[in-house]
């Protein structure tokens, strides 16, 4: 039995010595290793924290003792060692195990999390619900991995800094960017800081000084000396004055020295944080040279690190990338920003090629919007390519920042719609609802890479009247591009197919799946198609050119509350429309991880499952319209021959 199969539970780890557990970080890591190659996931960030995951399970008592994950997607360690071991081949499948904490799967994912930052926060709240009720484990918040360039993190730290509760934040630092002091000093002086001993002779000397009447000048003096002190020798210093005690950094692959600190600290009240430095990609030579690559990957060969094969067109990410390259050097006042996703939002050949028109402004997207409204005030056309879902976190820029003052900010919403196994915490399934709530916001939605191109050529050419959103997916273009360039008239829709009485107006990934529900059922019920890619303005004439069909219907990849559904639903009920309308989207619900044809296929977003519904809801009605007129003719007293169609139809219905 290998190692890492006698291992049951957490506990299991305090029966084994440091040499030990170094053999089971390895075997671990393997394991990581095979297991992302076939599922795809977050590799080099899992690789990084294993030796700092099997210290804090065997120091702590996993579950009565938390652990909050920021961002989530170093977990799959701490997953391991809770009772998910054998099912960790099933890794971001369908139904399988999520790739982020999730408290549904086990008491010991104690807070969940797919976005940055919010680790430091919930831990607090952890904590403050833990003495509201006289309890008295241990809360543990690890952030690092860029979290900590977001506001919200420093919002957490100030409050908890300002709340004295007992709280662990573990800094895991994989960049080396605020790590300098590192050495043969910053050990001894971490050793000191931790150790007991000091401890309760630093807590004596401030009794001591108490006792003087002039305490508080003393009090003062030592302070100031300890703070100079601290200043030179530790890079905590800024964790020191928002009111945490500081330790570190230390190696956070040495097993020994983080259970002696981790032991040393954990019962210490207040605020603590503890300094940890690792490598991302750690025992596996492709993810070390290129921690970027492995951060989130598919699947991949394991004996090379190289990607498997990925046939057939290019990605939008890629095509969106392109054009930016063309409208820089169309338009000098063209900027792009990201907020940490240089290479999600496939930004990297232009950020090379206009290193002085590019910013990346960290796990920050708040920051982003309101950055690029100032921009936009100052004359230039930021494109700011942020994934639907974290874009959410600049809503108030939106509003207060671009909207209401009729800044020309375009917003690229990367990931839109249903992203696959990464799951519902970055599903891009609520863009449309909480953008179209927005005055003076446009949003668009390509239905190819060629209209992709064109709109956002439009998109430079106009004079803006305020911000715009140009939604895309998680996936590949559905053909070709060209080299021409459409005229677009601003607002408009696109009528790309003309028959039948039903209507279908669907939106950007949704009019190939028209495509192919018209297909299906061309030789049944002709269906008109039309693309909407404009859902804000909604082409109102168009739509009132729909008014006399019987069925008109809407297919979009959001959520149904909010989406462009229920807007043109609005519509057709002020112009009194006496058809059947119907909205197909993603229901009100949180859609699970698993392969974005999984589960389009289990909301009904296929061709197949809206053919399907529509065979039976065009031939109900057709039936009932053909009983209705077999009817009035028994009346008249002509009766249809038995041997016709129409009479044989009416039969079997």
């Amino acid at each position: 039995m290998s190692l890492l199969e006698s291992i049951r539970k957490s506990s299991d780890l305090k029966k084994l010595d440091d040499d030990r557990l170094r053999e089971l970080a390895e075997e671990i890591r393997g394991e990581i290793v095979s297991i992302v190659a076939d599922t795809g996931g977050h590799l080099a960030s899992n690789l990084g924290i294993v030796e700092l995951t099997l210290a804090l399970h065997r120091c702590l008592d996993i579950p009565n003792d938390q652990i909050v994950w920021d961002v989530g997607h170093q977990c799959y360690v701490h997953k391991m060692l809770t009772g998910r071991k054998d099912e960790m081949h099933t890794l971001r499948q369908y139904r399988g195990v999520a790739g982020f904490p999730k408290r549904e799967e086990s008491p010991a994912d104690v807070f969940g999390a797919g976005h940055a930052s919010t680790s430091i926060s919930a831990a607090l709240g952890l904590a403050a619900a833990r003495d509201q009720r006289g309890l008295s484990h241990k809360v543990v918040a690890i952030i690092g991995d860029g979290a900590l360039s977001g506001g919200l993190a420093y919002e957490g730290l100030n409050n908890a800094g300002a709340l004295r509760k007992d709280l662990l934040v573990i800094l895991n630092d994989n960049e080396m960017s605020i790590s300098k002091n590192v050495g043969a000093m910053a050990k001894y002086l971490t050793n000191i800081l931790a150790d007991q001993r000091f401890n309760k002779l630093r807590d004596e000397i401030w009794e001591l000084t108490g006792r003087f009447k002039r305490r508080d000048k003393i009090r003062a003096m030592v302070s100031d000396i300890e703070d100079s002190i601290k200043g030179l020798f530790i890079p905590g210093y800024l964790f020191d004055k928002l009111g945490f005690r500081y330790f570190g950094p230390i190696d956070g692959h040495d097993i020994a020295l983080l259970t002696k600190t981790l032991n040393q600290i954990k019962d210490l009240g207040g605020p603590l944080l503890l300094h940890v430095l690792t490598t991302k990609g750690k025992g596996y030579k492709p993810a070390e040279s290129d921690a970027t690559k492995f951060h989130g990957i598919g699947s991949f060969d394991k004996i090379t690190g190289q990607a498997n094969a990925q046939s057939g067109l290019p990605a939008y990410t890629k095509v969106f990338g392109r054009i930016m390259m063309e409208l820089a050097q169309k338009d000098n006042r063209v900027v792009a920003l990201t907020a940490a996703m240089t290479s999600g939002v496939g930004l990297n050949e232009y950020a090379e090629k206009f290193p002085h028109r590019f910013f990346d402004v960290g796990i920050a997207e708040g920051h982003a919007g309101c950055f690029a409204s100032g921009m936009a005030a100052g004359g230039l056309r930021p494109f700011v390519a942020i994934y639907s879902t974290f874009l959410q976190r600049a809503y108030d820029q939106i509003i207060h920042d671009a909207a209401l003052q009729k800044l020309p900010v375009v917003f690229c919403l990367d990931r839109a719609g249903l992203v696959g196994e990464d799951g519902p915490t970055h599903h891009g399934a609520f863009d449309l609802s909480y953008l179209s709530a927005v005055p003076n916001m446009t949003i668009m939605a390509p239905k190819d890479g060629d209209e992709f191109r064109s709109l956002m050529h439009l998109l430079v050419e106009r004079d803006l009247e305020g911000p715009c959103a140009i939604r895309y997916p998680r996936a590949a273009i559905p053909r070709e591009m060209t080299n021409l360039l459409e005229s677009i008239k601003w607002g408009s829709w696109e009528m790309l197919r003309e028959e039948g009485d039903t209507a279908l107006i669907a939106t950007g990934t949704m009019v190939q799946t028209a495509l192919a529900v018209a297909d299906a059922l061309e030789k049944e019920y002709p269906l008109t198609v039309i693309n909407a890619r404009f859902i804000k303005p909604l082409d109102c004439d168009m739509l009132e050119s729909c008014l006399p069909y019987r069925h008109i219907i809407t297919i979009e990849e959001n959520s149904i509350i909010g989406g462009m559904g229920q807007q043109v639903g609005n519509f057709l009920n002020a112009r009194g429309y006496q058809g059947e309308f119907e909205t197909f989207a993603i229901p009100d619900k949180f859609i699970p991880h698993g392969h974005r044809s999984i589960l389009l296929e289990q909301i009904g977003l296929t061709s197949e499952s809206i053919a399907g519904h529509l065979r039976h809801l065009l031939g109900t009605r057709r039936t009932f319209l053909q009983r209705v007129t077999f009817r009035k003719a028994e009346k008249n007293g002509s009766r249809p021959a038995t041997g016709s169609p129409s009479r044989k139809k009416a039969l079997n219905d």
